[in-house]
This record gives structure tokens, sequence and C-alpha cells, in this order.
């Protein structure tokens, strides 16, 4: 909602200051709103008005020191010009205080305002009355509340206010939001006063959960009876863990039941006093990191002497990876051959995680949560995991809430779909920073978290509770064992609500691709309508020329002996080859039709050939010939070679590419294997990926179908919508070679 003042706020910041790249001010919208960008310019205003002559966005040392030693504090007897006080009155505005007139007066309507300011912030004891002092214009400065907002906890803002009050004047201490939310900035201030009551000096205190904190608040253990600043201290840490607690100066029984309570929830001790172990979980996400776990999860194969290692720790549930998706180091991230039948045989238990990349938002999507759950599927059946089995998802990165909502939620939601499309025969469990897991559970698309508390610096994990369902809590990395034994592993507390697995399938081996079995068609048919209706493409209808169930016929079961044929020959799995001709002919569309007939007219008037894709499989003439060619060279077909430029070779294979489905679908095989090679004649440049094989990670098969339909923006992103379709058909082919 616009704000008038706000908006005179803006327009006198705009007049005054607006005068190009000298102060780097762009003009701000005058639309009454206050937002960071109007920050930064009243930020800079101020600067320049200080006579500091390296403007910055950031309210530094440097502004902070500037208003101290010129004016030690600010009133109407210091602020040195009208100007100065206009941005002062800005400022109030844009932080919902009144400002006056915006009128260069520091007048009782000003004064009022920072009473009020200096209440609000919890500084008034020390700050006293209407005078600005510098760390309370640092806060003036940015976009922190000082009142209660969105529903923020009325108990929150009182420790907010109380932590203002008491530390405001210590050297690294700057006032911190009273919005009523726990936040990073919240569970640092935390961190930061546990240090000045242990007596660290200004420079020595900063904030990090240090051998030196841990080993204060081991001596400062608070139990019922017990009353003062560290109580206070503790009952806070509850408060902000979202415990039931009041914040409060005095232990008492209910807070010990309460305490009792958190204990128990997060795996700790059951002694209902604020002992070392329960400070650490209160005050940081990996809490106390001596902890022995009864899980773990790496990246190491488990044999009989590393199992014997994990036992003697204490150990009884293992998290492996479903995959390996790019192959290479670490080639024992992959589940490896007999390591289930090793765990299971010691005792041991295993929970499978699936990650492919997820380091950023970007390899978050719908359309990727479908492939990933498909894969996952694919890949817990392949290692001999039963039906019930929870599968962890991976979010590796710190994940923003914008990021969460844009990104994440949608790809579990696309897991999740994948997983009902599939008959719900695993969980979907999630891997992430606490809010994160939170966020994916409130949803409904996860059934248990696996939390990435080890990394205390995620946004998601600092200020956020542990996540009301968690499974395993990693807190650190160690190494454990010597000799064959000898293992790095990262230690996860278990809370009994996922137990893994103990006794597996036989995994399945390698075998080559077989004609697909009756009785999987009509779900293989379902299941490909019904991914391929979730990104936009309905089984009957639209402007596509062919409907879902035609493409289905053509590509896949009309012509699955040949398909199986050209899959043997090439070491190739079918699915390649069935995802990119399904993909292409379920795209072809009247444009695709009127450039076909352009080709033929002026090829049969002219004879000059005009290339374009065409046929089912949509392929240029020139690709045909390139890729037929290299295979006959190679030795992985035979045939005549042609010239690809010659017009009437091109369009000799032009026109079989058109009209003959069989010559289609059996270039589609041979478009791969040039692709792999790197496309030699294409000039794009492609690297040579390992030779055609039964095994290919995720990213290799990502590679050849992209490669299929180019190099630009559209192949990438078409190429990962296919990548799930090609999931889909490779549950079936598997399920048939395995019958």
């Amino acid at each position: 909602m616009a704000d008038e003042m706000v908006r005179r706020a803006q327009r006198f910041i705009n007049t005054k200051y607006n005068s190009g790249a000298t102060l780097g001010i762009s003009k701000l919208d005058e639309n009454g709103q206050t937002s960071w960008t109007v920050m930064y310019a009243l930020t800079r205003a101020l600067q320049y008005e200080l006579g500091i002559t390296s403007l910055s966005n950031s309210f530094g040392p440097g502004t902070l020191s500037a208003i101290a030693s010129k004016y030690g504090k600010l009133d109407e007897t210091t602020i040195p010009s009208a100007d100065f006080c206009r941005i002062i009155q800005s400022a109030l505005y844009c932080k919902g205080y009144d400002g006056g007139d915006i009128d260069g007066i520091y007048s009782a309507r000003v004064k009022a305002a920072v009473v009020k300011l200096n209440q609000d912030m919890g500084v008034e004891v020390t700050y006293p009355g209407s005078v600005l002092w510098p760390k309370v214009v640092k806060g003036l400065f940015n976009m922190d509340a000082y009142v209660t907002v969105s529903g923020g906890s009325a108990t929150i803002r009182s420790i907010q206010q109380w932590l203002n009050g008491r530390y405001i004047l210590r050297k690294d201490f700057y006032a911190i939001p009273c919005d009523g939310h726990h936040s990073r900035d919240v569970a640092k201030s935390m961190l930061f006063a546990i240090q000045y009551e242990l007596g660290m000096a200004d420079g020595v205190a900063n904030g990090v959960f240090g051998p030196g904190t841990q080993n204060g608040l081991k001596s400062h253990t608070v139990a019922t009876g017990d009353s003062g600043t560290w109580v206070q201290l503790f009952s806070a840490g509850m408060v902000l863990n979202q415990r039931p607690v009041s914040f409060t100066s005095s232990f008492t029984s209910t807070l010990a039941s309460a305490v009792s309570a958190f204990q128990s929830f997060a795996k700790l001790p059951v002694t209902g006093t604020g002992n070392f172990s329960t400070w650490a979980s209160l005050l940081v996400s990996y809490g106390d990191q001596s902890r022995k776990g009864e899980a773990c999860d790496g990246v190491t194969k488990i044999t009989t002497e590393r199992a014997a290692t994990l036992k003697a720790e204490g150990i009884t549930y293992i998290g492996r990876y479903l995959t390996n998706p790019t192959g290479g180091v670490p080639y024992e991230k992959e589940i490896q051959e007999g390591e289930l039948a090793t765990i299971a045989a010691n005792g041991l238990r295993c929970f499978p995680i699936y990650q492919t990349y997820g380091r950023d938002a970007s390899d978050f999507s719908y359309v990727a949560g479908r492939t990933a759950g498909q894969a996952a599927v694919n890949a817990a059946l392949n290692h001999g995991f039963k039906t019930g089995t929870r599968i962890f998802f991976a979010v590796d990165f710190d994940a923003l809430q914008e990021d969460v909502v844009s990104s994440v939620l949608p790809h579990f939601k696309g897991i999740q779909d994948a997983m009902t499309d599939d008959g719900n025969r695993y969980q979907v469990g999630v891997y992430g920073p606490r809010n994160v897991c939170t966020r994916v559970a409130e949803a409904g698309h996860s059934t248990a978290s696996f939390v990435s508390d080890m990394s205390s610096g995620f946004s998601g994990n600092f200020g956020y509770p542990l996540p009301p369902d968690w499974a395993y809590d990693q807190i650190v990395t160690r190494t454990v064992g010597s000799g064959a034994g000898s293992i790095e592993i990262d230690v996860n507390i278990a809370s009994g609500r996922d137990t893994g697995q103990g006794s597996f399938d036989p995994p399945r081996v390698i075998k080559p691709d077989v004609l697909l079995d009756p009785s999987v068609t009509t779900a293989m048919l379902t299941d490909v309508g019904k991914y391929m209706e979730s990104i936009g493409f309905p089984n009957s209808g639209g402007v596509r020329k062919w409907q879902h169930w035609k493409c289905f016929a053509v590509t896949v079961t009309d012509h699955d002996a040949l398909i199986t044929q050209l899959s043997n020959r090439y070491k190739m799995r079918k699915a390649l080859i069935e995802t990119s001709a399904y993909w292409e002919m379920r795209h072809v569309d009247a444009i695709d039709e009127s450039a076909d007939l352009a080709v033929i007219a002026a090829y049969e008037t002219t004879g000059e050939f005009k290339d374009t894709s065409t046929g089912i499989c949509q392929i240029f003439g020139v690709t045909a010939i390139r890729a037929w060619n290299h295979a006959i060279q190679m030795d992985y077909t035979t045939g005549e070679m042609r010239d690809p430029t010659n017009a009437a070779h091109l369009y000799a294979a032009w026109r079989k590419c058109r009209d003959d489905d069989q010559y289609a679908l059996s270039t589609v095989p041979l478009i791969h294997l040039w692709n792999a090679d790197g496309a030699p004649g294409s000039g794009n440049n492609e690297t040579k990926l390992r030779t055609m094989r039964l095994d290919y990670t995720e990213s290799e098969i990502y590679e050849v179908l992209r490669r299929y339909q180019g190099t630009n923006s559209e192949a990438k992103e078409h190429a990962k919508k296919r990548m799930a379709l090609y999931q889909v058909m490779e549950k079936y082919n598997s399920i048939s070679r395995h019958l």
C-alpha cells in the first residue's frame, strides 16, 4: 500500500540527490512504498552529508564512525543541516514512524518518533529521550522492523528487545529486528550474548560457536531453582526453538518439564536441565558435535571391515546413494555391487539417498522432480530395495525462502506425482536444511526429513527449529576405524522415524533390452500420457498433429521389434530411441507440415535443397547423412556413404526420413552414436562421451538427449523434460527385461 509521506521522501531524494552517477543514487520510483532500494538511496544521501567520499549501500563501520566522531549523537542541537534532518525524517517515515513534515526541522513530532523508535528497539533505558545515537541511526537505515509483523510472536519480540537493551553498548553488537520472528541475526545475537556473559572482551566475542564458547557453556548448566541472566538466555533459546515456554529468569519445574520434552524430541539425554548438549542444540543447528549417532551417510563402499567399524561405533543405519549421476570420482558414491548384501549380513540397515546435481535453484523444478522421482524408483529397484522403503531426495544448497517457493516445492510435487504414478511403492523423504524440510513436509510432499544440520551457515538452518518429522540429523564429518576398516562418514542422530531396510531383493543385473512384455504396454501408455499431460501436452486435441496414442504406437509398440534390434546392435537402451522418437513426433505441427511442403516444392522446381527437420523423428537431411556416414566409418553399421554437400543426396536422405518410419527410427540411434562421439563434422565442438553402453550415467543420458535436438537453450530445456520421459520409458523396458 502506498504511503504519501514515503512518496514525499522518495521525491526529496530524487530532487536533491539524483544528479547522475556521481552519488550512485538511481532515480527512485515515487510509489510510496519502502524497499531496500529506497533505504540504499537514503544511506548514500546520509553518507554524502557526512562528507564520506566513497558512497555505498552499506551502513558500515565508516558511516557509524563518522556520525560518532562528528556529532556523537543526533538531536536538534547537533544535526548539521536541514537536508541532513530531511534524510532522518524520510528514514523515519520509511520505518513507519512520524517524521514530521520533511521540512528539515527536528520538531516535537520527530522527537516523539525517536522516543518511540528507541522503545520499540528495546534501548530506551540505555538511550533515553529523543536523541538518536549512532547504533540507533544504523538500525533506522535498513528494512528491519521493530514492531511485530506478519504473525510474529510477542514473546520472541520481548527477547529481541531484551537483547538489544542489554548488549547495545558492546562494540560488535548492533540492534537486531524486534519483529517477533527468529532469524539469522537473532541467532547470532544469542551467541554474542552468551560470549559477553562468559566475560569475553569486545573483539574476542564474535558470534561464532567456537571452542571458547563451548567450554564456557559446559560450566553454566542451569536447573530447577536457578535464576538470573543465564536462565533468561536459556529460556530465550527454548522460545526461539518454538518450545512452549515463557521467556523467564526463573528455572521452574514447568520449564524443566519442557526441557525434558525437548531433549526427548532431539534425542538428547533426558535430564530436565540446561546442560551443555542442550545449550548446543538450542544455539546451533548441529548441536554438540561430540555426540555419537546411530546413523551415518557417506560416499564410501561398506565392506565387511568397515561394517565392523560402524557397528563398534554404535551405528545401525547407513545412508547410501542410489546413483552417481556424473560418473567419476567419488566412484564409490553409488551403492556398489554386493554392498547391500554386506550391510544386511552384518545386521546393519540402509536408507537410500537420491541426488543428482542439486547445487542451486536452477536444478529444481516440477519437471526435474518428475525425472528424479522415476529415476530414483528405477535405481532403487535395480539395487533391490523393497516396497515401502523411504528414499531421501537431496536439496544440497542454501535455498532461500524464494527458492523454496519457486523451485523446491514444485520439484517435490513432481517427485510426489512420479511416485504416485508408479503406484507409491516407495515413500518420499527430503534431505536438506531445516526450512526446506519443514516446508516440503507442510506441503504434503514428504513423509520424513533427513536434516543437513552440519551446514550450520545455511540460511535455512539459521533461526529455524528442528523439523517435527526429522528422521536423521546430520551433525559432523568424522573418520572412524583404522586400516581396512577406516571410513569417513557424516554422523547422524537417528530419531527412529525411519529405520531403512535390513534385507533386500536380489539386485538387477545389467541386461540387454528385450521386447516389451504385453502385460506392461497399457500401463506404459498411461504413464507416458500422464507425464506429457503434466507438462502441457493433452492426450487429445491441441495444436499438435499427432495424439498421444498414435505417437506411442508408432514410436514404441508398433516398431518394438525394430527398436529392440537396434538397441541390442548398438548397446544402447531402447528408452533412448523411444524417447527421442516419441518426443519429436509429439511435437509435429502444421508449421512443420508447411515447411516440408516448401522443401519439396523448392527441390522439384529448382533443384535447390532447403533443409528442415522432417518425419516422425524430425531429422534434418544433413544430420541423417552425417550420422549414417559416421556409423559406416566406425563399423557400427553398413550402407552407402552420401555427400552432405550434394543436394540430390540430401534430398534423398530427407525424403527417406519423411516417408519411411522404419528408416527414421533406424536413424535415431545412429544420431545418438554420432553425438556421443562428438558429432564430428557438425561444427558444434561437442565433447566425446564414453563409448555407448547400457550403464550410461544420468548426465550422459542427458547429453545424448540434448544433442539430438541441438546446442541452444531450447534444446537444453527440452532435454530436461525428456529426461523424465526417458525414465518412464526405461521403467517399463526394465520390467520387461527382468521378467
